[in-house]
């Protein structure tokens, strides 16, 4: 009796096992000749679990198109390494922490000072000398360079993946749109990129809508006893190409970084309505004499700008060290509106 109540045990493990054994030999005719399943044309199907993402699953790289190449890079990078001030800045109003940067050892805005403070902390140089070594010991997941150190790109690629996001002058707020939208992407910040964005779209619409009654506008750089001027399509092109403030001189050249160095008798000639200066010696750090104080002078005292007391003195933090940035361009938006009549 015990033998026969062992065979009954016995017999649905049996009959469990005759069925897996008739379903394996069912499917093993699929994976002997699968080539009922692919496409006609020749080309992979994308339909086989290996060669698409999980639903709901978020890519852990992406390509980005930047100012030097074609990269791609990890998305959340865990550390990251800049070597641009005006990246920082958004990065930092975005809510996204920057392990080290590569400062300009310029005076920074107290609003600014302690998260720069800290980012410097990892000494990896600067933008225009970065230390090579002290970037590879951290082992940055991402390497972000752009204006000052984009020269630097393919050193840094060396070492990491690495982008370039310097702006084009010529197409200053697609540049500056696309260079956002990409950090958003990055950094899974998008919305945050598109909120600021649209908040600055329409903040542009608004200064341009009022621009051409500002008059004829001329922007100059103060660089010690030395005054520079730029024009359409320029360094501070957007002056005209993006807010519309009309051009006083258009003779000017677009590509010199520094502008074209003037003389007073030739801002005398221009005749400006509306004076934009920066002092380029202040906002680096540099002593000399103020803009102010260089301009006062009989030549430009003559002009209509001077005359009316349309004269604007920038903020040459947001203009000159970090324009690429949200805090840069909200700041300008203002200085802009300040000349407005």
């Amino acid at each position: 009796m015990a033998r026969v109540r062992c065979y009954r045990r016995l017999l649905p493990l049996l009959l469990v096992a005759l069925a897996m054994t008739v379903f394996a030999a069912a499917c093993g005719g699929d994976d002997e000749d699968t080539s009922a399943l692919a496409p006609s044309d020749g080309s992979t199907s994308t339909s086989s679990p290996a060669a698409r993402e999980p639903a709901g699953s978020e890519p852990t790289e992406i390509e980005v198109v930047h100012f030097s190449g074609t990269d791609t890079v990890p998305v959340h990078p865990e550390t990251v390494v800049v070597f641009d001030l005006g990246v920082f800045l958004s990065l930092h109003a975005l809510g996204v922490e920057v392990d080290a940067l590569g400062g300009l050892n310029a005076p920074i805005p107290n609003e600014y000072a302690e998260a720069v403070e800290k980012a410097t902390a990892a000494k990896i140089g600067t933008a225009f000398e970065p230390d090579y070594e002290a970037v590879k010991a951290l082992e940055p997941d991402l390497i972000i360079v752009a204006g000052r150190s984009s020269a630097t790109y393919p050193e840094m690629k060396k070492i990491a993946p690495t982008i370039d996001l310097t702006l084009d002058n010529a197409a200053f707020w697609d540049s500056f749109r696309d260079r956002h939208e990409i950090l958003g992407r990055i950094f899974g910040v998008e919305d945050k990129v598109a909120a600021e964005l649209e908040k600055l779209e329409r903040e542009i619409e608004d200064v341009a809508s009022k621009a051409p009654q500002a008059g004829t506008t001329l922007f100059l750089m103060a660089n010690g006893a030395e005054i520079s001027a730029y024009g359409p399509g320029s360094r501070f092109g957007l002056v005209h190409d993006l807010f519309g403030f009309p051009a006083a001189a258009s003779s000017l050249d677009q590509e010199a970084t520094h502008g074209d160095v003037v003389s007073f008798e030739f801002v005398l000639d221009a005749a400006p309505e509306l004076l934009l200066v920066l002092d380029r010696a202040a906002a680096i750090g540099q002593k000399g004499d103020a803009a102010e104080k260089i301009l006062d002078n009989p030549l430009v005292a003559q002009t209509p700008a001077w005359q009316n007391n349309r004269v604007v003195y920038v903020d040459g933090f947001a203009w000159y060290l970090a324009p690429n940035s949200f805090p840069a361009m909200y700041q300008m938006i203002e200085d802009l509106r300040a000349g407005l009549p």
